[in-house]
């Protein structure tokens, strides 16, 4: 029996899960170094069933665990501004330095399946859509005229236009938190690599749900929060790396229905979690019924209008860069890892 691991601690109940003898589920959790996190008869406030026990995690989630980490946290890149200069210059390398270790070919293939991409006529938007390279998976399975990519990044959609696959699709300059689409205009939504970004991850996946027409499906594909205390520190000041359960609550509270959870990641990764992924982990939700979210929030947390100090500006980006780096370094290091530790044992 595979076992359950949740690298956060919220607490989750199993339901309609039985072993051979029928005694229920007896599903132990860990976290990502191995030590227990659920017993087999852990029982409180949210639904999960399994549809794949060493992949998928189908969630549904009533929970109501802290949707951020502490605000006193710098995440330096966490901001429109910070991340329109970093991917001035990281469009220049990104599909040739990022992708390889954390979002390859075959980990966006299957971060797709669950977007149900079966109609060549569907429209879908591709929000942070960036250099193309999720929306090469997505136009694999719809036609590029019925896709638009949309990010605030004209140096990164510059990449996009080059793509000969791509030369039919709209190209859009946006802010997800802020999308210029009308209400139930979508049958799919798709965003990749985007959510570490942005200031208030539940405002963008409120946007998501008000652009899908009724019965529509997002698709969100983004990092997960490490285990491991360095990687945590540079992940928690560099950019937003959400644990699994908040991912849930956000698409709860915007009211999809029918919330998975699917784990993705390098080969070499085999199932640990302990630095986390730039990428690692798709989540899909069901827009229940036709209109905007019934979710009510307040002003953006960011003002991208409101003047900046040039320099904490570039002090901030000085530093979000160095941590960033930490994440160059990572893939190299997991990849040495499963070269020399025997295949059977976890790295």
């Amino acid at each position: 029996m595979a076992s359950l691991m949740l690298s956060g601690t919220g607490k989750l109940t199993f339901l309609n899960c039985k072993t051979q003898n029928g005694n229920g589920f007896g599903l132990s959790g860990s976290d990502f170094n191995g030590k227990s996190l659920i017993s087999p008869k852990t029982s409180i406030n949210a639904k999960i069933r399994v549809s794949n026990l060493k992949r998928n995690i189908v969630v549904r989630s009533s929970s109501s665990v802290s949707s951020s980490r502490p605000s006193s946290q710098p995440r330096f890149i966490q901001h429109k501004k910070e991340a329109f200069w970093f991917y001035r210059f990281l469009s220049i390398v990104y599909d040739h330095v990022i992708n390889p270790g954390h979002w390859t070919e075959d980990m966006r293939d299957e971060a797709l399946e669950p977007a149900e991409l079966t109609d060549r006529n569907m429209i879908v938007v591709d929000v942070g859509g960036g250099t193309g390279f999720t929306t090469l998976g997505i136009v694999k399975h719809v036609d590029a005229k019925n896709v638009t990519i949309l990010d605030q990044s004209p140096h990164q959609l510059a990449k996009a236009k080059e793509k000969e696959p791509l030369k039919d699709c709209k190209i859009v300059e946006g802010d997800a938190e802020d999308l210029p689409f009308r209400t139930d205009y979508a049958d799919r939504y798709v965003s990749a690599g985007s959510i570490e970004y942005w200031p208030d991850p539940q405002r963008g996946i409120k946007e998501a749900y008000r652009v899908l027409k009724f019965g529509g499906k997002a698709c969100l594909i983004g990092p997960v929060y490490p285990t491991f205390w360095l990687s945590r520190f540079f992940a928690d000041d560099w950019m937003l790396f959400p644990k699994e359960e908040e991912y849930i609550e956000w698409f709860t509270k915007a009211g999809f229905k029918d919330v998975q959870l699917k784990r993705i990641g390098p080969k070499w990764y085999r199932g640990v979690r302990r630095h986390g992924l730039i990428m690692g982990c798709s989540v899909t939700g069901v827009k229940p019924a036709s209109g905007d979210s019934p979710l009510q929030l307040g002003p953006k947390e960011e003002d991208v209008e409101k003047p900046v100090n040039p320099l904490v500006f570039l002090l901030r980006f000085a530093l979000g860069i160095l941590a960033a780096s930490w994440y160059v370094l990572i893939p190299i290091y997991m990849w040495l890892k499963d070269q020399i530790v025997p295949k059977d044992q976890s790295i």
